[in-house]
Parts: structure tokens; C-alpha cells; sequence
């Protein structure tokens, strides 16, 4: 019989903020390397509740509201550049010890995951990038303004925000849209439900280039992304595999942003494999 593993809930207090993160980790996280996932930009932890449990045999998994998003605490002065999403990660690696990291990060989560991997190199063993590169375009940035824009008044219902998603995500299962949709919500007190999100997370989603940084990484890292995407375009790519000696790409053909949630098991394929070739 299939044992499903409950995760749990934990707060802690890091750079003077309140951060949830959710723990899969089968009652044996002390014998178990942990595997932190970092969510994209307005997203939150329980985005992972579908991919999770199915590393949680063989590690102490730790899905983590970044600030300003989820059940986590909205910073007062509205502080969300990738850089101070990476302090809270650094503080919880500390606050943890956590040692002989795996990291997965998607999105905006991807690239603290990169600064992370440098900043804690001595902790990091192995890096998973999904859909994203060190650069943040200024068309990337202005883009999510604009969204953010057409959002700010929500919807109705939670059913209405989940076939908001699947206009934008037609190729996820509608479970997973309902999950994100159910999770990654709050209720105003208008009845409307908006994303579970500070508005002023837009102050840090600008141009961003981090190669100074990333071209540091030394463990081995794969960033896999999604053939309809464009966020980490050709050269982007092979400036990668030039600059990081242990760098792979690998392409997921017909999917876009996010292509953990649209083959969760060909992307949880990918990942094992990478792990078990790299960071055994």
C-alpha cells in the first residue's frame, strides 16, 4: 500500500519577518538532505503540493512562501528585489542548518535560487532552474505591471479565478489550476478574492541582470525550460553552457512558463535524473 506523506506547516522569523514554509520530509528529516523549492513571482509554497510528495521519500522537501506572498509577511517598505528574497533563504538555511541543499527554484524563485547557490556555495550541492535565466528584461518587467494592473480588483469566486488561470495556462490539469487557484488566494473583505500577495511586490520585479553573480556557481545546476517560453532565449542559453562549467539545458517541447505544472512527471523525471547523475 502507497503511504502518502502529510506535509506541515511551520513558521519562522527571518530578517525580522514572519515566513511560512511547508515541510514533506516522512517523520525522518534529520536523515534526509533538504530540497528547497522557491516559488515564481506571486506565486506561493502550495504550487508545489502536486510535485512535492513525490520527492519526499528521499528528501526533507521545504516549500517556502517567499515575503510578500502566501501565508508569509508582507515587508513594511515594500523590499522585494531577488536579492532580499535571497537574505530570507540564506537566514533560513542558518536558522535551519541546513546542509547538502538541493535547490528548485521556478521563475523569479529560480534566480534566488542561483544567488543562493553562490552565496552558500558551501551548503548547495545541486541547483534546479525551471524557465528562467540571470537576466530580467525591461519587456519582462513591464509586462507583469500591466498584469498586475488588470488584476486589482480580482473576482468573483475562486472558480472564477481558476478559469482566469486556464486561459493563461491551457496545457495544466484543471486540479492543478484549482490548487493554485484555491491556495494562492485571499478573500477581501468585498467579498472579492485577490492573489495571496503584497501589491508592492511589483517595487522589486525590475531589469534584472545577475550574471556577476551567477557566473559563480560551481555545482551542478540544469535549467529546464519550456519550448513555448520565451524568457531564456537562444543566446541566453548558450551564454549559460559557456560561462558554467557545470551547466545543462534541457527543453521541454510545446510547453510554456511553467512546465512542472503543465508534465509534472516528465519535468520530476528530469530532476531525478539530473540529481542522480550530479549530486549523488
Amino acid at each position: 500500500m502507497t503511504h502518502t506523506i502529510q506535509p506541515a506547516d511551520h513558521f519562522v522569523t527571518l530578517n525580522g519577518l514572519k515566513i511560512h514554509y511547508r515541510e514533506w520530509s516522512n517523520g525522518d528529516a534529520a536523515g534526509k538532505p533538504p530540497f528547497i523549492l522557491l516559488h515564481g513571482i506571486a506565486r506561493v509554497a502550495r504550487c508545489f503540493d502536486h510535485l512535492a510528495p513525490q520527492l519526499a521519500n528521499d528528501y526533507r522537501v521545504i516549500a517556502v512562501d517567499m515575503r510578500g506572498h502566501g501565508e508569509s509577511d508582507w515587508h513594511p517598505d515594500g523590499a522585494y528585489l531577488v536579492e532580499d528574497y535571497t537574505t530570507d533563504i540564506e537566514a533560513l538555511i542558518d536558522q535551519l542548518d541546513l546542509r547538502d541543499i538541493r535547490l528548485w527554484g521556478a521563475s523569479t524563485g529560480g534566480r534566488v535560487a542561483q544567488m543562493t547557490a553562490v552565496r552558500r556555495a558551501d551548503r548547495v550541492k545541486a541547483v534546479i532552474v525551471e524557465d528562467v535565466g540571470p537576466e530580467r528584461p525591461t519587456a519582462v518587467s513591464n509586462r507583469r505591471g500591466g498584469r498586475m494592473a488588470r488584476e486589482a480588483e480580482g473576482w468573483a469566486s475562486v472558480d472564477e479565478l481558476a478559469a482566469h488561470i486556464k486561459t493563461t495556462q491551457p496545457r495544466t490539469s484543471d486540479a492543478i489550476i484549482y490548487n493554485l487557484a484555491q491556495h494562492g488566494s485571499r478573500v477581501r473583505e468585498d467579498g472579492r478574492v485577490l492573489w495571496a500577495r503584497d501589491p508592492a511586490i511589483l517595487k522589486g520585479f525590475v531589469p534584472t541582470d545577475l550574471w556577476a553573480t551567477v557566473r559563480h556557481i560551481r555545482c551542478p545546476i540544469v535549467y529546464v525550460l519550456g519550448g513555448l517560453s520565451a524568457i531564456v532565449p537562444p543566446e541566453t542559453q548558450l551564454e549559460l553552457q559557456s560561462r558554467l562549467p557545470r551547466a545543462q539545458v534541457v527543453m521541454m517541447a510545446g510547453l510554456g512558463h511553467y512546465p512542472s505544472d503543465e508534465k509534472p512527471e516528465e519535468f520530476l523525471a528530469i530532476v531525478k535524473q539530473f540529481l542522480a547523475s550530479n549530486a549523488a
